[in-house]
Formats: C-alpha cells, sequence, structure tokens
C-alpha cells in the first residue's frame, strides 16, 4: 500500500521572501514595498511617495530577485524539523511556484536549511500539478499546505479529496490576510501544522 503524500509550499510556508524581497527592493532599486494582503499590485511603489508600479514592472522585480538574491532568504522556524517529523509518516515533495529553470536553485537552497525532499516547479494554479504528483505516488492520503487562497481553490476543485491547510508563515503579512475559503483549516506555525497534518495522515482518511 502507498504512503500518504504531503505536498507543501515554499516561500512564506519554509522560507521567508516578501520581508527579503522588500529590503532588496529598498536597497537596489529605491523601492518601498507594503503589502497589505497576498496581492502585489499597489504593494511597490517609490521610497518618498509616488505612483504604486504596474503588475508588468512588479514581476520582472519578483524574477530578478530569484535570479540573484535567493541567498538572503531564511528559514520559517520550525520548518525543517517537523517535515523531518511528518515524513515518518508520509512521503514528502516541494511544489513552488518558480519558473522550471529555478529547480535546482531552490532544492539546494532548502538542502542548506535541512528540508531535503524533493522539488518541483509549476506556473499558475496549483490543482492539476497536485493531482499529477498523487498519481505519481500512488498516494490516497494527500495533504496539500500552501499560503496563497487561490491555489486551494484550485485544489479543491481539481483534487477535491485532499487535505488543504493554508499557513502564512510571514508575521508581518499574516494578519492581513484572512482564511481561505477552501482551506479545511489555517495555522501559522509548524508546532501546530505538524500535529494537524499528522493527524490527518494517521487516520487514513480523505478530506
Amino acid at each position: 500500500m502507498s504512503r500518504p503524500l504531503v505536498i507543501c509550499d515554499c516561500d512564506e510556508v519554509l522560507l521567508h521572501m516578501v520581508s527579503h524581497f522588500g529590503d532588496w527592493l529598498a536597497d537596489e532599486h529605491d523601492l518601498e514595498f507594503k503589502l497589505e494582503g497576498s496581492n502585489f499590485i499597489d504593494a511597490v511603489r517609490p521610497r518618498g511617495g509616488g505612483d504604486p508600479l504596474k503588475g508588468e514592472e512588479i514581476w520582472p522585480l519578483l524574477s530578478g530577485f530569484f535570479d540573484t538574491e535567493m541567498g538572503r532568504q531564511t528559514p520559517v522556524p520550525g520548518a525543517s524539523q517537523a517535515l523531518v517529523t511528518i515524513s515518518e509518516h508520509a512521503d514528502i515533495v516541494i511544489l513552488t511556484n518558480l519558473l522550471d529553470h529555478f529547480r535546482a536553485a531552490r532544492a539546494e537552497q532548502l538542502r542548506a536549511f535541512a528540508i531535503d525532499f524533493p522539488v518541483h516547479t509549476n506556473q499558475g494554479p496549483k490543482g492539476d500539478k497536485v493531482k499529477s504528483l498523487m498519481a505519481d505516488y500512488g498516494a490516497q492520503v494527500t495533504v496539500f499546505v500552501d499560503d496563497l487562497a487561490n491555489h486551494h481553490k484550485s485544489v479543491a476543485e481539481v483534487a477535491p479529496s485532499v487535505w488543504r491547510l493554508h499557513m502564512v508563515a510571514e508575521p508581518s503579512i499574516a494578519p492581513n490576510i484572512p482564511p481561505a475559503e477552501y482551506a479545511h483549516a489555517r495555522i501559522d506555525d509548524w508546532h501546530d501544522a505538524r500535529d494537524w497534518i499528522i493527524t490527518r495522515l494517521t487516520e487514513g482518511e480523505t478530506a
């Protein structure tokens, strides 16, 4: 019988990103970054005032950050230890929304923080990729962890049997992000998230 599967996002779940992205924008581009929710629109503007950057101006900055600045990112407290414990009960894969050429760099980045599990890249909603990974692993019981509500909606629509945990582990933005409508639970701390995930895995029931 196949093992259960945990599919886990990276940025703002395993690694802090937006806080370091904001520091880099200030240091290198003289831009101010203030994220009120999960939408980057209106979050980036010139320091000292001015109109916010448009989406087509922000995405190249995000790409530039991942091109050269992944070394700035720091681990979310307790994430590595929690995944090691969870791995006693399930296979674990990391599903990160980055372009495919970043996959090796992301895997190396995570290994440096003792997070050594297969890394898969994705673009767009994650539902189809989650369904594909479940088929690859032959998993019946699956838990999905992500910080973005749109991915929980996608997984709920494409793979409704998956348990969905909404986690926003970045304290500077978590209070401004409501619980995802399509998630089964919202937990922003890995100690409590570990216990919730293991309970879902050991009970052996699908969502």
